[in-house]
């Protein structure tokens, strides 16, 4: 294990610390005190504080700094039922879970690690990958939040779709469970191994193939057969495919379809301006992100040429920040590139962990994007942009769509649920250990059962306050203290 002082890409560099190399008896060691000043047990325990803020206050305080006229899609989108409101309330569970016990073992964390924040995509290799997809809210922060909120979902998605209280119990156990044992095969694992390590998408399936023969499990059968069908979709997605569904060819030129409000193109935005005064300032922002890119790729991205920019309402908790999609060219009308930026603002974590020690937001998210995915995207780099209205924004930038798929939870059985929750646990263990001190949080949480146990219980007690604060979003609509637009 080693530690020194992140610093800021943009600011002035200091003397680097002098690193530390603890052995693994200490390391192992530092798990144990942890868990004599924090016992596992005390994980179960949530109970609101008398002092905790209004959720609906937590999302209006959030609609200050977004596009007013997109902020009541997202409440609309949070009215679809819990789960999707547990998707926009990432700032009032950071706020829950700063009352909670945490070991003392930080590592960097995505900071909204729910169910539907895990994924397919490409790697630069073209190779099918499954992790953590979504890192708006990352900062080094404590393991354990971002294992609670997982399993946290896990019993709301179970909730959503009718399950057994004992049946969420079971999906939510094998979140902690997998963790633990993930974390421990890691923290006996080399450094290389660790940095090399990643969910096989195709392994995990091929399992549940073998179970399904083995067991005549026709349950196994039917969910290997939908992963498949998912990975076969997923690899249809790319920027040829957005193209298709995405554009138009309008006077002999490609352009991004108008579907306003959740999608408007640049010229509609702006009107009073010359879309070629406006093509020439994207241009410029484009050159600025990519100096953030390795030199192969920057050369990559001047292969092509900016031809449209709209914005695209995205997600359920990012909506009402700024997100745009850019339409590229490459040799001809038959290679586009599609790229997505996106806001980035402070982190939900900051004012409950401190503040990021990157001057850029967007700079922030790529960092930690990079340091918990086992590949990221070629494309991924960040800039600060001045928008039409004078305020200097940052962004992150990404491509809008590289065999991205996700499993749909919404007619999934129990068995599916939990083999789900069991892959992405996987994906965090093996995302934290990158950073954090793996041996130490595999020490913390030992050989038994008993934090697997706690997390259970911290979740069906964290699935009730958050039905409780879906109620309370309902009646601030229906009060008309908030505006919700439904159906987008």
């Amino acid at each position: 294990m080693t530690t020194t002082t992140p610093q800021s890409g943009t600011a002035t560099p200091k003397a680097p610390k002098k690193l530390v190399h603890l052995p693994p008896r200490e390391r192992s060691q530092l798990g144990k005190e942890a868990r004599a000043r924090v016992p596992r047990a005390s994980h179960a325990a949530f109970e609101p504080a008398s002092t905790r803020p209004d959720p609906v206050s937590l999302l209006e305080r959030q609609a200050e700094s977004r596009v007013p006229e997109l902020v009541p899609i997202r409440y609309g989108r949070m009215l679809v039922s819990p789960f999707t409101f547990y998707r926009g309330a990432a700032l009032i569970m950071a706020s829950d879970l700063a009352t909670t016990p945490v070991s003392g073992l930080t590592t960097q964390i995505c900071g909204d690690a729910h169910l539907s924040n895990f994924g397919l995509f490409a790697s630069p290799e073209r190779s099918m990958m499954f992790d953590v997809n979504d890192f708006d809210e990352t900062l080094p922060g404590p393991w354990e939040w971002d294992l609670k909120r997982l399993a946290a979902s896990v019993v709301i998605a179970g909730r959503d779709q009718s399950f057994s209280k004992k049946d969420c119990a079971v999906a939510a156990k094998a979140v902690g469970t997998t963790y633990r044992l993930e974390m421990r095969r890691l923290a006996e694992s080399g450094n290389l191994d660790v940095w090399y390590s990643h969910v096989d998408i195709e392994a995990v399936i091929a399992g549940l193939a073998t179970q399904a023969s083995k067991q005549k499990s026709k349950v196994a059968a039917q969910m290997a057969s939908k992963a498949t069908s998912i990975v076969a979709k997923s690899r249809t997605k790319d920027s040829l495919q957005a193209q298709e569904k995405l554009t138009e060819v309008v006077g002999g030129r490609r352009r991004i379809i108008s579907d306003p409000p959740l999608i408007v193109p640049l010229a509609e935005l702006s009107a009073e301006q010359e879309p070629d005064a406006l093509l020439e300032s994207l241009h410029q922002l484009v050159r600025s992100y990519r100096r953030t890119l390795q030199t192969d790729r920057r050369h990559l991205v001047e292969e092509f040429e900016l031809i449209d920019v709209a914005r695209k309402v995205v997600g359920v908790g990012s909506v009402g920040t700024r997100a745009w999609i850019l339409l590229f060219q490459g040799r001809d009308g038959d290679d586009p590139l599609f790229l997505q930026a996106k806001e980035a603002e402070a982190s939900v974590l900051e004012e409950f962990v401190g503040k990021s020690t990157y001057a850029s937001h967007g700079e922030r998210v790529v960092a930690g994007q990079h340091l918990m995915q086992a590949a990221s995207d070629i494309f991924l780099g960040w800039q600060r942009v001045e928008g039409f209205d004078g305020v200097s924004r940052d962004y992150y930038l990404r491509q809008l769509r590289d065999w991205k798929g996700s499993f749909e939870i919404e007619g999934a059985r129990p068995e599916g649920l939990a083999a789900y929750a069991t892959v992405c646990a996987q994906a965090l263990a093996r995302a934290h250990a990158r950073s954090g001190d793996r041996i130490a949080i595999a020490s913390y949480l030992g050989n038994s059962s008993t934090f697997d146990t706690a997390l259970v219980e911290f979740s069906e007690t964290y699935a009730d306050q958050n039905e409780r604060d879906y109620d309370v979003l309902k009646k601030a609509v229906a009060d008309g203290r908030v505006r919700a637009k439904t159906g987008l």
